[in-house]
């Protein structure tokens, strides 16, 4: 996965509250492979009949500015790889399910979540904007107008490095070396013997 810092992209607004995975991607189409890619079955129950759904009615969205709590309910993580093989890179709200948002990270995906996204909601109606989003800075500009978002150094690192949790703990290998070694040497009667060759 690629890491990045800076994103430049189009907003829509998907003004729902309690937006859950099951809506974000439904389980019948999660016995596809994922080779396949799950962009298509995006939010396919909300967007079925209704031709003013956001993502429909303009092209190129990856930004996406939602209500609050969004990617409740299960833990499944196909409904952080439905977002991103829409092409979705930043999803903006108020709260988000803190799995959710694990998933997310570790998929490169940043759950931007600002106090403010209810006005942004406003702003936008049934519009896009341009969105210029800094993780540096952990700040967005929609249109010419500055928000902040809440965002961890460890998730900024890994989204900047494009790392999942695997990555972050081989980051620290030498720390992690050095740690057991000191142990070693503190209470070496807690470690194996080794059998004699």
């Amino acid at each position: 996965m690629a890491g990045w810092t800076t994103h430049d992209g189009l907003a829509a607004a998907l003004p729902q509250a309690n937006v859950d995975t099951d809506q974000i991607i439904p389980a019948r189409f999660m016995s596809a492979s994922r080779k396949e890619g799950y962009g298509d079955y995006l939010f396919a129950d909300l967007r079925e009949g209704n031709d003013a759904f956001p993502l429909d009615r303009h092209a190129g969205i990856s930004v996406l500015v939602a209500g609050p709590n969004f990617g409740c309910g299960s833990s499944r993580e196909a409904a952080v790889y439905a977002l991103i093989d829409a092409g979705i890179h930043v999803v903006v709200a108020e709260s988000f399910a803190e799995i959710f948002a694990g998933n997310a990270v570790n998929n490169g995906l940043l759950p931007a979540r600002t106090a403010e996204a209810g006005a942004i909601l406003e702003a936008l109606g049934t519009e896009t904007a341009k969105v210029r989003v800094d993780l540096e800075t952990r700040r967005f500009l929609v249109d010419d107008r500055e928000y902040g978002f809440e965002l961890s150094e460890i998730w900024r690192r890994k989204l900047v490095n494009g790392w999942d949790d695997i990555d972050l703990t081989l980051s620290r290998t030498e720390a992690i070396a050095a740690y057991r070694d000191a142990r070693r040497g503190q209470a070496p009667w807690i470690w194996p013997k080794t059998a004699p060759s």
